[in-house]
């Protein structure tokens, strides 16, 4: 059987959201992705939906249209290496980011495996090695919103964990290292022990500060601190941090390919890795970082992006936790997954179905497209 392209297709979506969403040095207005749809000469269709930044969406589908369709049309599917290979050639242009060619060649990667999936009518974490058929999920919450107070963390925790999260990712590094901690403080006292709680400062301390921070919060049981320091020396610093805080580090999601992902786990500098397949060219090139991981003891997470962490996640032993948002933070993926399984005990069950398992809705597609 061959699966060959006929053509692809790209649907942006641009959803805003109630509010305004502030982590430590950035700000979130919109939930934005974009839809790609993988069609063969075979009757398949692989589709998925991938990224979330609203300023380079234009640029990405572009790029799939002009640089990518050109080369993967008339090609086998089942090919997936030789597509992925023919895929990075945009990725080659010096004058331009990069990432916008790896967030490009992602979301048509995970059409491309979608495709697969539904060959072989099997879901995708039983093709990628099917360790388990669930994950834990956390909420990624405890955003600087105005006039918010320290009570109101209390209260967001609650709604989480009757919501059926097993824990939550909470944001640091937007305010001092002692009101931080304090914040924290409040979301494990109302979470309650047997909540998983980690930490996510989105690089906005030092290292001072994140070492000054690990001490104050040393009581909360904190799960992993996720790029705790700064961007213009983060491997030193993180491996630096890893030695002097006491909690495991996390970081991988800045990167776009394995070879980051590689330099941090040589560094020292991390214990789990969450690389992101939406920017770092797709669930092939998240695979080989999971399986690089191994050689390190390193744990895989995953950036966000449920509909196809859920998958990369559950398929290997090494995974750790699906990370999903409120409803008013990721509306898309409440609405847009029209088959989603609800949160039950704190876990998420894997879609069965093949491929991706989604069942994208129409209304919402029609509603939102840009």
């Amino acid at each position: 059987m061959q699966l060959k392209i006929e053509r692809i297709e790209c649907i942006p979506l641009r959803m805003p959201l109630p509010r305004t969403f502030r982590g430590s040095n950035y700000f979130m207005t919109h939930r934005c992705t974009i839809i790609t749809r993988v069609y063969t000469a075979a009757g398949i269709v692989g589709e998925c939906y991938n990224g979330d930044e609203f300023e380079t969406q234009a640029e990405v589908v572009r790029i799939i249209a002009e640089e990518i369709a050109p080369r993967l049309v008339g090609a086998d599917a089942f090919n997936i290496e030789g597509c992925w290979q023919a895929m990075r050639q945009p990725s080659y242009n010096i004058l331009r980011d990069r990432k916008l060619a790896m967030c490009a060649q992602a979301s048509v990667d995970s059409a491309l495996w979608d495709a697969l999936g539904k060959a072989a009518n099997l879901p995708l974490r039983q093709l990628w090695g099917g360790y388990r058929a669930r994950l834990p999920v956390v909420c990624i919450a405890g955003y600087y919103e105005e006039g918010k107070t320290l009570a109101d963390f209390g209260k967001e925790m609650e709604w989480i964990r009757g919501a059926g999260f097993a824990g939550c990712k909470f944001k640091v590094g937007g305010r001092s290292p002692k009101e931080d901690a304090e914040r924290v403080r409040v979301a494990r006292e109302a979470a309650g022990p047997d909540f998983i709680l980690t930490v996510d400062a989105n690089q906005g301390f030092s290292l001072r500060e994140a070492v000054e921070f690990s001490r104050l919060a040393a009581a909360h049981d904190i799960r992993w601190f996720e790029e705790p320091v700064r961007w213009y020396n983060d491997r030193l610093d993180l491996a630096a941090a890893r030695n002097m805080t006491g909690i495991p580090i996390c970081a991988g999601q800045s990167e776009i390919s394995r070879a980051g992902c590689r330099d941090l786990m040589m560094a020292g500098a991390i214990d789990v890795c969450n690389f992101d397949a939406s920017w770092g060219g797709g669930p092939t090139e998240w695979r080989r970082v999971a399986a690089l991981a191994t050689c390190f003891n390193v744990e895989m997470g995953h950036h966000e992006e449920p509909q196809i962490a859920a998958h990369l996640l559950a398929s290997i032993a090494h995974g750790t936790y699906l990370e999903t948002f409120h409803p008013d933070r990721d509306p898309l993926f409440y609405t847009l997954v029209a088959n989603r399984p609800a949160f039950e005990k704190g876990f998420y069950q894997i879609p069965d179905g093949p491929g991706f398992g989604l069942q994208l809705d129409t209304a919402t597609i029609a509603k939102f497209r840009v």
